[in-house]
């Protein structure tokens, strides 16, 4: 089915407490040169006490609002991409609903991880094109950084917070979404995960923690081996090559993981597009947060296609064609 659905603006947000590879050398037994080599990460930044999901997204959706001249009071559906919502429920989409008192609109969270932001531009692209909405506001928001445990050297080096929020609306002329590509492997969901209810999983007790754990080294082995795979279908599907791609955006996982994946795909490092240098992982936002990055140094411009490629927790991924055009 074509698409009729556009994405018309975009707005992000970090909070403005930093976290440095020198901080974190006070906190375990770890180095600047050491997380460089291996992350290519420098600084985080982290959310105060009394800031939380909905706080960074709120923000976010100001930006966005404003910078593009949006008026979200007609917008009639809010998806938000999170794995560290305030609360259990009422969701986050809710939150965003009530705070900018937007009289009729759905809203859901959808949770698939660091995937989320492709997943929901994906569900939106969806709603639009089949009739059911006009105006979808999609949200990435996270706060890694209250889940992440800062004893475990392995894992702390890597996360941060921050929100992206970008409109997708009805333009049957001029359609961003070219293609999609999703897969999920769930017998790999114990390479990384945070418990809540359960504590096993696949018959084998998990480690009972409400902070992230992660394996990894089965997660890259994963990643290395399923977003070539990923890419090859997503621009056979669409009869495209990868000449024909102006900008990969991967999740910002881990800079040596994005090499091995450009390595194994032909992508070069100079046509991709990260945030995790002075953001660390954001999860779900480290996608927008690069594009928006990109878009404010003049680095994708209008008439460009991008492709997005999520992937983490479930294990989930999914990859879009876009063309962009604000």
């Amino acid at each position: 089915m074509k698409s009729t659905a556009r994405i018309t603006a975009i707005g992000t947000y970090v909070p403005n407490k930093k976290l440095t590879n020198a901080d974190l050398e006070k906190l375990v037994d770890t180095n600047d040169e050491w997380i460089v080599q291996r992350t290519g990460m420098k600084e985080r930044r982290i959310s105060e006490e009394n800031e939380f999901a909905s706080s960074l997204a709120f923000k976010a959706i100001e930006t966005l609002a404003e910078n593009y001249q949006k008026n979200i009071q007609d917008i009639d559906f809010i998806i938000v991409s999170t794995t560290t919502a305030d609360y259990a429920f009422p969701s986050v989409a809710c939150q965003i609903q009530d705070h900018f008192h937007i009289p009729q609109t759905g809203a859901i969270d959808l949770n698939a991880t660091c995937a989320g932001f492709t997943y929901a531009l994906h569900v939106a692209n969806g709603l639009i094109t089949s009739g059911l909405h006009r105006k979808v506001l999609v949200v990435a928001t996270e706060t890694l950084t209250k889940v992440t445990d800062y004893q475990d050297r392995s894992t702390c080096i890597l996360f941060g917070d921050g929100a992206a929020a970008a409109l997708v609306e009805f333009d049957e002329e001029n359609p961003s979404f070219i293609g999609s590509h999703l897969g999920t492997n769930g017998d790999g969901g114990q390479n990384v995960y945070r418990t809540h209810l359960s504590t096993t999983m696949h018959g084998q007790e998990l480690i009972d923690s409400k902070k992230m754990v992660q394996n990894g080294r089965e997660v890259y082995k994963w990643v290395a081996r399923t977003l070539p795979e990923g890419i090859e279908k997503l621009l056979k599907k669409n009869s495209m090559s990868l000449n024909e791609v102006d900008w990969f955006i991967p999740h910002s996982a881990n800079l040596r993981m994005i090499e091995t994946v450009c390595d194994r795909t032909g992508i070069s490092l100079e046509k991709t597009l990260t945030s995790m240098q002075y953001f660390g992982n954001t999860s779900s936002v480290s996608i927008p947060l690069a594009l928006d990055l990109a878009i404010k140094e003049g680095k994708v411009k209008n008439g460009e296609t991008l492709l997005m490629y999520g992937f983490g927790g479930g294990l989930t991924h999914a990859g879009l064609l876009i063309k962009w055009n604000l």
